[in-house]
């Protein structure tokens, strides 16, 4: 364990824009390792693309399709053979559930055999946890992520976001929106206490920078009223007064918030417009309705009441925007409850934090053309309880 002690060491005192450069050289002389790269994932969770500087960026990987996607999305490392007696072994780069790529490490076949794949695995988390860290300093992880250039609305709505997926020992969650280079109002965002998992899915109005702005606004003032301490009906209350206060009933803003109690999975919900749930228990989906209240900044000074339901451990909800049960095909046929409970038990055997874009995938076929009219939002939460 000194080596791995050595490396972890590496990587803490790196500077932040020399991550790479650090566990390439900690690899080589500690493993034996003669290349090393830092594959990212973009924002559309479709390709792996190498971390290097801009505009010098070599051609992406397919996540379906190559072997270190293969990694990625299997979130195991996985091991290739290269020439001359050496492998690649490719690790995926997670923190707390949340993929962020792969790193693929060139070394010999017996230093593999000595160090094991574990060892080398934490290697990768270690570096997972740094780069989030870096991220605070520099924009070169960050630029590896975009295969396209994101608009301005989209650059806003994802550095709003938590991420696209998180584990945890009571749930798993995964989440992703589209068009990833080019949404402007659907979000999502969720906080983990010892006791509760807070989840908020949002449906913004508008387009473009003011729906970008306006779903902004809601979203730190749901923050704020969380981070004050207060109940998930006056953080409705306290984000519908922030937005009336603005727009005065111009613009407004659809959510569902939910506070999910870790130890007795009961669960308390403010249904606030147009954002939809479904469960699948049992092998059967239904949609699982709630009492609707006015969307946030409506009206001046709504009231709104939570609402309780319950989920059992085997329970897996997915809660979409209407950019997705809204969607028409060519003739016109909205996507509906039927299609999206067929595309959930086709998906059933995916892990969480995979269901999102395979679901999109599908709802790109029923549109029958690769770019989307509004946003689209897909929430998987599989619920395991204590």
């Amino acid at each position: 364990m000194n080596r791995f002690v050595t490396a972890e060491r590496a990587l803490r005192t790196a500077a932040p824009h020399e991550l790479l450069d650090a566990v390439r050289r900690v690899l080589a002389e500690q493993y034996a390792a003669r290349a090393a790269e830092l594959l990212m994932a973009d924002y559309g969770l479709t390709v792996l693309q190498a971390v290097s500087p801009l505009p010098h960026s070599p051609e992406p990987l397919p996540v379906h399709g190559s072997t270190p996607g293969r990694a990625f999305g299997a979130q195991e490392p996985l091991v290739e053979p290269d020439r001359d007696g050496l492998v690649r072994v490719h690790l995926p780069v997670t923190v707390r559930g949340d993929r962020l790529g792969v790193l693929s490490v060139t070394l010999p076949d017996d230093e593999l055999a000595q160090s094991g794949l574990a060892e080398l695995s934490e290697i990768a988390e270690v570096l997972g946890h740094e780069i989030v860290v870096a991220e605070r300093d520099t924009d070169l992880y960050l630029q590896a992520r975009r295969k396209d250039r994101l608009t301005l609305a989209a650059e806003m709505q994802w550095q709003l976001l938590p991420g696209c997926s998180c584990t945890h020992a009571e749930y798993e969650l995964g989440a992703q929106l589209e068009p990833a280079y080019a949404i402007f109002g659907d979000n999502f965002d969720w906080s983990v206490t010892a006791d509760h998992l807070m989840l908020y899915v949002t449906n913004g109005m508008g387009e473009g920078i003011e729906a970008a702005l306006l779903t902004n606004l809601a979203i730190n003032a749901l923050r704020n009223a969380r981070r004050a301490g207060l109940s998930l009906a006056d953080q409705a209350a306290l984000a519908d007064q922030a937005v009336y206060a603005h727009y005065r009933g111009r613009s407004y803003l659809s959510v569902l918030m939910f506070d999910f109690e870790l130890a007795t999975g009961r669960v308390r919900v403010v249904d606030a417009g147009s954002p939809q749930m479904l469960r699948l228990r049992g092998g059967t989906v239904e949609r699982i309705a709630f009492e609707a209240q006015l969307p946030l900044g409506m009206f001046e000074e709504t009231d709104y009441v939570t609402q309780e339901f319950q989920v059992e451990p085997g329970d897996r909800l997915v809660f979409v925007s209407d950019g997705v049960y809204a969607v028409a095909d060519p003739q016109g046929e909205a996507y509906g409850d039927v299609a999206l409970a067929r595309a959930i038990q086709s998906t059933r055997l995916l892990p969480a934090a995979e269901v999102p874009r395979a679901i999109l995938r599908e709802l790109t076929g029923h549109r029958g053309r690769p770019v989307p009219d509004d946003d689209a939002l897909v929430v998987c939460l599989d619920w395991h309880g204590r």
